[in-house]
């Protein structure tokens, strides 16, 4: 099992979306980390023949996926950012509507719709109009759809967004139900959502991917220190100005600031062990004085 993209590049006009990135996926959780406008949407719209690249190739298992055609799609399942659905659809006959368009035999798609509405907590809904859904409701079914033909490769673009944050852990969980034997790549700009469940975390910026590896291993390779200091409001605003902050807690004598910094930043700053929010902030975050990505 191997998803591979090979000096993969996407233009629009003037603007590179996806810049000559190379990268092998295998089996697990793949969590694609990136400000909005990264490139992710676009990588993962290739990765689902959505797009064609401008250069490069992506194959699984060494066959061009784009040459594969019907066979590729068969074995993928993809949820982007805003699913388009009929709203006066119960959930039920939205699902069968779908499994239908995959070209699942009748007793197929019963026998899996029933069984995925359970798997992703929606069994009880099934009758319900999808119009009348919240937002983690229609995530879940969009899951299910998803998972109709039992899909190899499972393709997330921005699952979470808009959750509020127990649809987010339930929706993490049932990721991490759905990973066993196939390859899940889930993009995202929320660090929660890729910490405890991939794999390997691939961080994209400007069209490329700037760093790969396990959380361990992209936290030990991190150049920049983290340190905690307390400080004065009239410190505070220098610590802004200078260095990139990743929090700050405030209290009556002042506050106390979370700071990345190659160098001990004061006297009384503290060495902290650094998180994946700090490995963020140090790949995409900005100063004040920076321009806003």
């Amino acid at each position: 099992m191997e998803l591979k993209i090979t000096n993969l590049t996407k233009e629009f006009k003037d603007i590179t979306a996806v810049n000559d990135v190379n990268y092998s996926m295998h089996e697990g959780v793949y969590g694609l980390l990136g400000v909005n406008g990264a490139g992710k949407t676009t990588l993962m719209r290739m990765l689902c023949t959505l797009l064609k690249p401008d250069r490069g190739e992506i194959t699984w298992n060494g066959q061009d996926i784009f040459a594969m055609d019907g066979e590729y799609r068969r074995i993928l399942g993809y949820l982007p950012q805003d699913f388009g659905y009929y709203p006066d659809f119960s959930v039920y006959d939205y699902l069968m509507y779908i499994a239908s368009i995959k070209g699942l035999r009748p007793v197929t798609a019963k026998q899996r719709t029933k069984a995925l509405l359970k798997q992703v907590g929606m069994d009880k809904a099934e009758k319900k109009k999808m119009k009348t859904l919240s937002g983690g409701m229609k995530r879940r079914v969009g899951i299910a759809q998803a998972m109709l033909g039992d899909p190899q490769i499972l393709v997330l673009d921005e699952p979470t967004a808009g959750l509020d944050p127990n649809e987010r852990i339930r929706f993490r969980n049932l990721i991490s139900e759905l990973a066993e034997k196939r390859l899940v790549l889930l993009s995202t700009h929320i660090v929660s959502d890729v910490e405890y469940i991939a794999n390997e975390i691939l961080l994209m910026k400007d069209g490329q991917i700037k760093a790969a590896g396990t959380s361990q291993e992209l936290l030990a390779a991190m150049p920049t220190k983290v340190w905690s200091a307390q400080a004065s409001k009239k410190e505070l605003d220098t610590y802004m100005k200078t260095y990139k902050v990743s929090n700050v807690k405030t209290s009556p004598q002042g506050a106390e600031v979370r700071i990345l910094s190659p160098d001990k930043p004061s006297e009384n700053a503290v060495l902290e062990t650094a998180t994946l929010e700090d490995l963020f902030l140090n790949h995409f975050g900005e100063t004040v004085d920076d321009n806003i990505e």
